[in-house]
């Protein structure tokens, strides 16, 4: 045993003088006066003093504390350029260069994972050593080192490297062995673009594993798991809500940076939490009076801007208006990208944004400046000299740019501005990229074409020639994409943001096609989005809608609760039942009944009403709306607008000529339980109209003297004059029937009968009926209305 001993001793011996060689004297005290300085300064001082004397582990040292000393400080006192472009900080970098084949395998991480926190570039010379020096000694890693090496990776974009793959692979074969969920949620960040469904679903599980045994509690190992949930386009509603109880937990340690990053990925991932939302927002109202530098103040300007009330909104806008000279130009992009997501309609601080905005123009990237020209549209800003050069910014970067999405989006922006020609070489470009597009691409391309091919037919043929052309290959391409498709999954996500009349006309029926085609795909997990696109597409479709059904009874207890309502949605909408109607309903009720008090308030009332829709009312969803706790908590997010569109407004002039006057009809009605109805009238045993007195909606009574309001006392007989009726005139648009028939949906045939149980007659005045040729003059118009109001 002697020998083995002997040998563990000398090895050990030897690594040591890897770093305590005999050129270092005074090694201990060196690395004391280090930990001794309290500044920067103070160690570059240092640093220029025993410049030979400085061992790897004092470089090491060095440069980890001039990272910590910036750390702790606000973001806007800290001065990473200073200390990157200090002559001594370059000495520390060559040194580190000369020794990294003396750096043990933590020093070695520690020393990329600073430099680059310094601002180091990745393309210097020292970040690729010491990334090629851990490469070559990646398998012997830990996973903590492991976990901080892909951060770094990550820091340069190396998402899709093979170094990235080979950490993926490593991860793969010792996930098993992770127990911090720090260290797993920094990996699964980091190699998100590289994996499987299959490794997707194992990290997954990994990661609620630690959530429900307790490993975990901190909110950034939650925020990071979020972040990779959005980057492989994932919803998983169970691991969503264990991380948003946690972001709950610690409301009062975020930030409006770490709120920003949440709300953001809840947005991208169709993931609306109510309780989480007005803890944010009170959260970020107690930040307002700290937030009072630029940086700070816009970050929370973004995040507060959108959420907020009047009140807020006016004291956000009135603050930015002080700061808008100092903000950046990245810090006013991301100002006026708010405003336009706020409606912001203050025309001192739009047009002084504006303003601080021309004299950077410069300095923003293509993105940016389709950002920008997108808002100031939205706004309304009026600055034709801004807009002009907005215009030759975009087509100046479209002529050179060659990545799709970046192209459909500056064509789609610049089609919407104000121009009578179009440059010539734009179509060129356009016809460049069409074969590597995505649908969302195609779409984005196909709106901007069709709006030239409008604008410009009269005064440029030869152009618009041009156009259709294009639009044509366009259409083909969008067709044979369609045709090629072989996964469910990736058409989905590929088509869920496309739609539009290029879609209706193009493509809606080579979809459903497809769609068809691969409805042996359609699984447990997409079956609630699928539904939620036919639903927008407002086409039935039966065998579709039947393999929803059939997926759905065979794997209730798979799906998640709250897609019960997608999932049911298109069958009341389109006012369809498939086989086995009852049992789909009443499986989908049930798999919702544990979790009402779960369901986001607004989520749960479309339920109740996607349900009402089908006449199905379960006694006890009735009862959870109707509580007091969710009604308080369902006024939180409610706000209600009410408009009358240019056919109700044609529709009520004929009215008050056929019914005697503008006093015999109201337009834009409340009726008792807070129908909205287009008009309304009242006729007597005679089928005579009765005046309104006033437009308070009070009608007269049998002997002229009894007012009759419609409360709760509209319910009863006898303030109707005996054999009268209520009469309710309800224009029926597109969106109230099925696409591709003339088959009303449920919602409108729903509020008909309910207003009938109420005592009203109903008038339903379908769209493809009134603007039909044959009612095409005002006195067809009047015939039509006088045959529906009067007939027996």
């Amino acid at each position: 045993m002697l020998p083995l001993k002997m040998l563990r001793f000398r090895h050990i011996y030897y690594l040591s003088m890897r770093f305590y060689h005999p050129g270092v004297k005074g090694s201990d005290f060196l690395w004391y006066q280090l930990d001794n300085c309290s500044n920067e300064d103070q160690v570059l001082d240092l640093v220029g003093k025993n410049k030979a004397k400085l061992a790897v582990m004092h470089v090491g040292h060095a440069i980890e504390l001039l990272w910590q000393f910036q750390k702790e400080k606000p973001q806007i006192l800290r001065s990473i350029d200073y200390i990157r472009n200090h002559s001594q900080f370059m000495v520390l970098r060559v040194l580190a260069e000369n020794k990294i084949d003396q750096m043990d395998d933590e020093t070695l991480v520690d020393m990329l994972y600073n430099a680059l926190r310094l601002n180091v570039e990745p393309h210097d010379s020292l970040v690729q050593q010491l990334v090629m020096e851990a490469w070559g000694r990646i398998e012997r890693f830990g996973m903590p080192m492991l976990s901080k090496f892909a951060v770094c990776l990550t820091d340069q974009h190396l998402y899709h490297s093979p170094l990235m793959g080979e950490i993926a692979d490593i991860v793969s074969r010792k996930l098993e062995s992770i127990y911090d969920a720090r260290i797993l949620s920094s990996l699964m960040l980091s190699i998100s673009a590289l994996i499987s469904k299959c490794f997707r679903n194992r990290l997954i599980e990994k990661a609620e594993f630690l959530l429900d045994t307790g490993y975990t509690s901190q909110f950034n190992n939650c925020r990071r798991i979020v972040q990779f949930l959005r980057n492989v386009k994932f919803s998983y509603r169970p691991l969503l809500e264990k991380c948003n109880a946690i972001f709950l937990q610690s409301i009062k340690g975020l930030d409006a940076d770490n709120i920003s990053i949440i709300l953001g990925v809840y947005q991208s991932l169709h993931f609306n939490n109510c309780d989480f939302r007005l803890a944010v927002k009170w959260r970020l109202i107690e930040l307002i009076n700290t937030q009072t530098d630029p940086t700070s103040f816009v970050r929370l300007f973004a995040v507060l801007g959108p959420l907020s009330g009047t009140v807020v909104r006016k004291r956000l806008e009135s603050a930015a208006l002080l700061m808008v000279e100092e903000f950046s130009p990245s810090q006013t992009l991301a100002v006026i990208e708010t405003m336009a997501e706020m409606e912001c309609r203050n025309p001192q601080l739009i047009q002084q944004v504006a303003s601080n905005l021309s004299k950077h123009l410069d300095m923003y990237k293509p993105l940016d400046a389709a950002k920008i020209t997108q808002a100031l549209l939205s706004l309304h800003c009026q600055k034709p000299e801004l807009y002009a050069e907005l215009r030759q910014m975009l087509i100046c970067y479209l002529h050179v740019s060659v990545v799709p999405y970046e192209i459909s989006m500056l064509t789609r922006v610049l089609s919407q501005l104000p121009s009578p020609r179009t440059d010539h070489l734009i179509p060129a470009r356009i016809d460049d990229v069409l074969p590597q597009c995505n649908l969302s691409d195609l779409n984005a391309f196909a709106i901007a074409i069709t709006k030239w091919v409008r604008n410009g037919s009269s005064y440029q043929p030869s152009t618009a020639a041009v156009h259709v052309k294009l639009l044509q290959k366009l259409n083909m391409c969008g067709l044979e994409r369609l045709q090629k498709a072989n996964d469910l999954d990736l058409l989905l996500e590929e088509i869920k943001y496309v739609g539009g009349e290029w879609f209706e006309e193009v493509l809606a029926e080579e979809t459903m096609a497809s769609f068809e085609r691969l409805k042996g795909q359609i699984t447990w997990s997409n079956v609630a989005e699928l539904a939620l696109f036919l639903t927008k597409t407002n086409c039935l479709h039966t065998g579709l809608l039947d393999q929803i059904a059939s997926v759905t009874l065979q794997h209730i207890n798979k799906i998640h609760f709250s897609a019960t309502y997608a999932i049911l949605l298109p069958f009341n909408v389109f006012n369809y039942d498939p086989p086995q109607a009852e049992d789909l309903f009443e499986s989908c009720v049930q798999r919702s009944r544990p979790h009402f008090n779960a369901f986001d308030p607004h989520l749960l009332v479309l339920f109740g009403y996607s349900l009402a829709l089908a006449s199905y009312f379960p006694e006890d969803l009735i009862r959870t709306i109707f509580s007091v706790n969710f009604l308080a908590k369902l006024d939180s997010q409610l706000d209600s607008n009410v408009s009358i569109g240019p056919v109700q407004q044609q529709i009520h002039e004929i009215l008050g000529q056929l019914l005697g006057g503008s006093n015999y009809v109201k337009a834009a009605v409340f009726t008792p339980y807070y129908y909205f109805t287009d008009f309304e009238c009242v006729l007597d045993k005679h089928r005579k109209p009765i005046p309104y007195v006033d437009q308070n909606t009070v009608f007269l009574s049998k002997n002229g003297r009894e007012p009759w309001r419609p409360d709760k006392e509209f319910l009863e007989e006898k303030y109707l004059p005996p054999g009268g009726e209520r009469v309710v005139i309800e224009f029926l648009n597109a969106k109230a029937f099925c696409k591709n028939s003339h088959h009303i949906k449920g919602e409108a045939a729903m509020k008909k009968r309910h207003l009938e149980i109420l005592g009203y007659r109903v008038i339903q005045i379908p769209h493809f009926e009134w603007n039909s040729m044959e009612l095409s003059t005002k006195d067809a118009w009047i015939e039509y209305l006088k045959q529906k109001i009067f007939a027996e």
